[in-house]
């Protein structure tokens, strides 16, 4: 017997616009697809039946603020370094003695310097000062706010690299490292994009781009008002919806990843929430032996990208060999 869907548990409704008093002071409690004819027949319908958790080893924290204090501030010889060969906009740049005059720093930073940089050479404890103990490793830079693409445009980008373009969508990712690390594993294996929503989740921060060490620099980022209706202009571009869930309806290894694909990521502590699983075509769970219940949201985003690309890999060789001559 299938199991209904779990409701998704609320806040009760009588507390909320109530005033509650703590030690003497009063605070104010919160006011109050189906697939076309014909069409990938061949794919399974998305099983709802278990409210599916994935990428999940912590709770997920309460963002006061989803962007960092420093924003605007980068660190770290691969981040800069990769943002000065892209020649992104750099408003001051502190770098220490020994590093400025290194070869592969000194003519770009000369460059940065003729569009409109200003250059500070600095002691490591001015550095130390500026990024608030962070490992630096000599320089850091000051950048623009991060432009993000609108969805269409990212689409279009995606589609004009590949055949079978791959983007990610990251589901309410409030983990800073988290979300780089997904960024720099998706660039890596070859997806061509990413999709965030922009309120519940963390925006490309000094964090982001820390961790996601120069991938940023070559990997386009949307960030969306309604992640529904963005998943549903993304079927209408052709694009099949792969959500992970820990409970999915088909193990990962056995699904078939054809066409152009959105990769569907949970957020740490929750998963992908009802709505989101409806709005996927198929759901697909990493089969885990061990005793660990979860993983983590960037590493579950990183097995399922890899089996997307083993499977075209296979795929590409198996055709190679098909139009080779007897």
């Amino acid at each position: 017997m299938t199991s209904k869907p779990k409701k998704l548990q609320t806040s009760g409704e009588p507390n909320r616009g109530r005033t509650v008093k703590i030690k003497s002071k009063r605070f104010i409690g919160n006011p109050i697809r189906k697939a076309k004819p014909g069409e990938r027949d061949n794919h399974p319908a998305p099983s709802n039946s278990h409210p599916n958790r994935h990428g999940g080893d912590l709770p997920s924290p309460v963002l006061k603020n989803t962007e960092d204090k420093d924003s605007d501030l980068i660190y770290g010889r691969h981040p800069v370094l990769s943002a000065l060969e892209n020649q992104r906009e750099l408003n001051r740049i502190w770098v220490t003695t020994r590093l400025r005059y290194d070869p592969r720093f000194h003519n770009l930073l000369l460059q940065a310097k003729d569009n409109g940089s200003v250059i500070d050479e600095v002691e490591p404890k001015r550095l130390d000062q500026i990024t608030e103990g962070a490992n630096h490793q000599g320089i850091a830079a000051q950048i623009a706010p991060y432009s993000y693409l609108e969805l269409p445009d990212l689409i279009a980008k995606a589609k004009s690299v590949a055949n079978d373009p791959v983007i990610v969508v990251a589901e309410g990712i409030t983990d800073p490292h988290n979300l780089g690390a997904i960024i720099r594993t998706a660039e890596a294996i070859g997806a061509q994009g990413l999709v965030i929503p922009q309120r519940r989740a963390v925006g490309i921060t000094s964090t982001v781009v820390k961790v996601a060490a120069g991938a940023l620099e070559n990997f386009a980022v949307a960030r969306v008002v309604n992640l529904g209706r963005a998943l549903e202009e993304l079927k209408e571009a052709g694009f099949w919806i792969y959500g992970t869930a820990a409970t999915g309806s088909e193990p990962l290894h056995t699904v078939r990843f054809t066409g152009p694909v959105v990769l569907v990521i949970g957020s740490e502590g929750e998963g992908l929430n009802m709505l989101t699983q409806r709005a996927c075509d198929v759901l697909v769970s990493i089969p885990l032996q061990g005793k660990t219940p979860s993983l983590n949201a960037s590493v579950a985003a990183g097995m399922a990208l890899y089996e997307v690309y083993r499977q075209r890999s296979l795929n590409t060789l198996y055709l190679n060999k098909l139009q080779k001559p007897l």
